[in-house]
């Protein structure tokens, strides 16, 4: 996980030369024992290496530079077009490994569930962002997990939070009309990044946990602080070292890592969970004494409760397991909706004609609920917005928030194809053998732009092609949200979708009704940065964290 491991560290600090080497001798002689292992298997079972791929860019890290220091979804989109939809890339020491946009061959793997675990590193990412929870979950945990959590997740129980998605909305609005205010032209130059994060974590503190973190009211809120800028602390821009040791380092020696280094990205890791557990503890003991009296609410983490004690000893949660699926809703589920945002609105700001026709769908719903005596938008009124529903389904089609899934195959396998594949030595095959062990690049943003499933126009944003009939059927349905694989799928899928989609529905309503949006000269510095999550930075200062500068003024009204 931690992609800046020892990075910056001085040097001075080792006291004893022999005592360094003895510090890396134990990861050397792991690396060793990995070649040996990885030459034996190629040797003696099948094998993808006649699978068109790149050369690797060396022999120790393969194409792992590339593909985790580039921006997000570059190397998918490059090798797709040169490679097509199953690519084999090099991991380390020469290690054989699959980057995938294939639909048929995605779909096996989806649905074939627990059969594809995820990688183990990955997993020890989610345990030291977010503990023990769903992300980090696999076979039977997970699916124990999951059916507590289920409960808080269903289409009436997201639909019910729109009241407060709209409340926290309105408190947006009321932030950028007094920037607005007090600009002398009535309009100015906003990072949406850092206000669309504020505002996703005052909507999940009231819809999970009824709990009021003043993000948007307090922008000096430590514990807010503590998650802004997590992502791209902990796994922006990953420098070779760290690529090396995450991919050939056994998981119990990153986990000695995560507990004492005093790297800089590992101490903030560290200090979240602290924060984040000291007010989880408060909100599940008054949760709980609620629902011993009786008086359970309906936000998430009370239906949490109530559905963990109403389940077997066998099937609870600990309260390590309840902790991690706070933390996991923290991160996880503020921040993706954060990031899907941003390139909503980037894409409206780049797009006026998009922005107006928008709009325009807007207020005529508005006109419709004043004239049934109404005030606010619905559930039901946002499901009804045909349009909307066409620039967020194609934004979260171009911009996914999550552009990869890493798993790896359990047994040997074999990978139905939609298409034929020509191997190097010239034999075309219509499936594809796939040894025990081999890991896999499932790549969300690649068969998001795959042209059998989105047509030819696939890497255009274009929100009319969901208003099309035959948009997206050329294929068995992959994802749970328009088959799109922005949520996953399978019993893999994200648990809150529909939570997000609700979400970012309400926010863009308020939004492009109140305002209009503007490019910018600073977003040709744009770029997409891999953390995780894909969130927007400016090149040259990546560090400075996430970053969408776009013009804001009010929106004219007849």
């Amino acid at each position: 996980m931690l992609t800046t491991l020892f990075h910056g560290r001085d040097p001075s600090q080792i006291q004893d030369s022999t005592a360094w080497a003895s510090t890396l001798r134990l990861p050397f002689l792991l690396a060793a024992a990995l070649v040996v292992y990885l030459v034996y298997k190629r040797a003696t079972g099948i094998s993808i290496r006649l699978v068109p791929g790149p050369d690797a860019e060396s022999f120790l890290l393969g194409n792992l530079p590339e593909i985790f220091q580039s921006q997000a979804g570059a190397p998918d989109f490059k090798y797709q077009q040169m490679y097509g939809d199953i690519v084999r890339f090099k991991g380390p020491f020469g290690e054989d490994r699959l980057l995938i946009s294939d639909p048929k061959a995605l779909a096996y793997i989806i649905n074939g569930g627990y059969a594809f675990p995820k990688w183990p590193e990955r997993r020890e990412i989610s345990r030291i962002l977010m503990g023990r929870g769903l992300l980090w979950a696999d076979g039977d945990i997970h699916r124990r997990q999951r059916k507590v959590m289920l409960p808080g997740f269903g289409a009436p129980e997201s639909k019910g939070l729109v009241p407060i998605f709209q409340r926290v909305a309105s408190q947006l609005t009321e932030q950028w009309n007094d920037i607005l205010a007090s600009s002398p032209d009535q309009s100015a130059v906003v990072n949406v990044s850092k206000w669309l994060s504020r505002a996703t974590m005052d909507c999940l503190g009231e819809a999970a946990f009824d709990y009021q973190f003043g993000a948007l009211a307090n922008t000096n809120n430590d514990f807010m602080k503590s998650y802004m800028g997590l992502m791209n602390d902990t796994l922006g821009s990953p420098p070779k070292p760290a690529i090396f040791m995450q991919a050939v380092l056994p998981v119990w020696v990153l986990q000695l890592i995560s507990k004492f280094s005093p790297a800089k990205n590992v101490v903030h890791a560290r200090h979240t969970e602290v924060l984040a557990n000291a007010i989880t503890q408060q909100l599940v003991d008054s949760k709980m004494e609620a629902f011993r009296q009786g008086a359970g609410e309906k936000d998430i983490l009370s239906l949490l409760v109530q559905a963990n004690a109403a389940s077997d000893q066998v099937n609870r949660l600990t309260e390590e397991e309840i902790f991690a699926e706070m933390r996991t809703l923290l991160l996880a589920g503020h921040e993706t909706s954060a990031v899907s945002l941003c390139w909503v609105m980037l894409e409206l700001a780049k797009n006026p004609e998009i922005q107006n026709k928008l709009r325009d769908e807007i207020r005529s719903i508005e006109r419709s609920i004043q004239t049934r005596g109404g005030s606010h938008f619905t559930a039901n009124d946002l499901d009804n917005m045909p349009y909307l529903a066409a620039v967020i389904k194609e934004s979260m089609r171009f911009h996914p928030a999550l552009h990869q899934n890493y798993r790896q195959t359990a047994s040997n396998d074999v990978f139905p194809l939609s298409r034929p594949i020509r191997l190097t030595n010239g034999k075309l095959v219509n499936e594809l053998p796939v040894p025990q062990g081999t890991k896999l690049i499932v790549s969300i943003a690649a068969y998001n732009r795959n042209t059998e499933v989105f047509g030819d126009d696939a890497d255009v944003f274009n929100p009319d092609r969901w208003l099309r009939d035959s948009s997206n059927k050329k294929t068995p349905g992959l994802g749970v949200y328009s088959n799109l694989l922005t949520f996953a799928g399978g019993i893999r899928a994200c648990i809150g979708w529909r939570f997000a989609v609700y979400e970012v529905f309400a926010l863009t309503v308020e939004i492009i009704n109140n305002f209009q949006l503007d490019v910018t000269p600073d977003i040709d510095r744009l770029r997409r940065e891999a953390c995780l999550v894909m969130i927007p930075t400016l090149e040259g200062e990546q560090h400075k964290g996430e970053n969408l500068p776009l013009r804001v003024r009010h929106a004219p009204r007849d």
